[in-house]
């Protein structure tokens, strides 16, 4: 994934925060969920 899919992905994050509070504990969670699995492949060698 690109840096600025990443960005671009936070400046939506802060958004629906800002919109439906209760969305915070999903989008933390989805964030760390896909952080930790582009991390394990990446340390793995499966790069996209």
């Amino acid at each position: 994934m690109s840096q600025n899919l990443f960005y671009l992905l936070s400046l939506l994050a802060g958004f629906a925060i800002l919109i439906q509070p209760r969305l915070l504990n999903y989008i933390i969670a989805f964030y760390l969920i896909i952080t930790g699995a582009l991390g394990l492949m990446s340390a793995a060698g499966i790069h996209f």
